[in-house]
C-alpha cells in the first residue's frame, strides 16, 4: 500500500485522523515518533519558522525542497498546506502539485481565500472549477493525491458562515475533492451540520472552544488539525526561557 492509498483510509477510521501540522523535518520526526499516523505543513508556522510572513511568501520552491526531505525522513503519510495554490492561475497551480506529487506527498490542502492585505473569498463556482480542473488533471495522469479543500466562511467571521460553508461544501464535493476542512468552526451544531451536508471526510481545526476528540468523533469528524497553535506555544515557550537565561544570568533554569 502506497502512502496515498495508507492516507486516504485513515480519513475512514471510526476514530478521527490526529494530524500533527509540521515546520521542519525535526518536527516531522517528534509526532511520528509520539506516534502520529500522518504529518502535514502548517503554512503558518513553516513561514514564521524561516523569517516570512504567512499567506504565500515562504518561497514555493524551498516548500518543495522540505517537501522532499521529509518524505525521505519519516514513513507516515505526509500532506502539504500550498494555501491558495501559489499563483490565480490553474495550470500554474496544477503544475505546483505536480512539483510537490514528485517528491511523494500523499495529499495537499488548497484554500478558497487569497491572502493579501486582507483575505479574499473566491466565488464558489470559480474556486469549484480550479477544483475540478486539478482533479481532472491528476485522474487523466494516473497522479494520486488526496485533495482537502479548506472553505473559509468561519475563518473570516462571516455572519451567514454556516450557510456560505454549506454551499461550498457541495460545489466543492461535486468538483473532486477528496476532503472538506472547515478552520475555525467551533459550534457542535455546526460541526453536524458541516458533516451531514457531504460524503467526504471533514477535517477541523484546533481553536480553543472545539470538541474534545471523543466528542468530535460522535459528530461525524474525521479529521483533526492543530494548525500553527502547537508551533506557536512552543516559541512561546522558548521567549520565556531564553527570558529566564538572561535574567537569571545562569543555566539552571533548564535543568530544574
Amino acid at each position: 500500500m502506497n502512502q496515498f492509498e495508507k492516507f486516504k483510509q485513515l480519513h475512514q477510521q471510526s476514530s478521527p485522523l490526529l494530524l500533527g501540522n509540521i515546520w521542519d523535518v525535526q518536527s516531522a520526526k517528534i509526532f511520528e515518533a509520539a506516534g502520529y499516523q500522518a504529518v502535514g505543513t502548517s503554512s503558518q508556522a513553516v513561514a514564521i519558522a524561516n523569517g516570512y510572513d504567512d499567506g504565500e511568501q515562504f518561497p514555493f520552491d524551498i516548500l518543495v525542497s522540505l517537501a522532499k526531505r521529509v518524505v525521505e525522513t519519516v514513513n507516515i503519510p505526509f500532506s502539504t498546506d500550498i494555501e491558495g495554490g501559489y499563483s490565480r492561475n490553474v495550470n500554474d497551480i496544477i503544475t505546483n502539485i505536480e512539483k510537490l506529487a514528485d517528491v511523494g506527498v500523499a495529499g495537499i490542502n488548497i484554500e478558497d481565500t487569497v491572502a493579501g492585505s486582507a483575505r479574499t473569498l473566491q466565488p464558489a463556482d470559480d474556486f469549484a472549477k480550479t477544483i475540478s480542473a486539478i482533479a481532472n488533471h491528476l485522474s487523466r495522469n494516473n497522479i494520486k493525491l488526496f485533495l482537502n479543500i479548506r472553505t473559509d466562511g468561519f475563518l473570516l467571521g462571516l455572519p451567514n458562515a454556516l450557510d456560505e460553508t454549506l454551499g461550498r461544501i457541495k460545489h466543492y464535493e461535486n468538483a473532486g475533492a477528496s476532503g472538506i476542512f472547515t478552520p475555525c468552526i467551533t459550534t457542535p451544531a455546526d460541526i453536524t451540520a458541516a458533516v451531514n451536508a457531504t460524503t467526504l471526510p471533514v477535517n477541523v481545526m484546533c481553536m480553543p472552544q472545539l470538541p474534545g476528540f471523543d466528542e468530535l468523533a460522535n459528530l461525524g469528524v474525521k479529521r483533526i488539525s492543530m494548525g500553527g497553535f502547537l508551533f506557536s506555544k512552543l516559541y512561546e515557550d522558548a521567549g520565556k526561557a531564553a527570558t529566564q537565561i538572561f535574567n537569571d544570568k545562569g543555566f539552571g533554569s533548564l535543568f530544574s
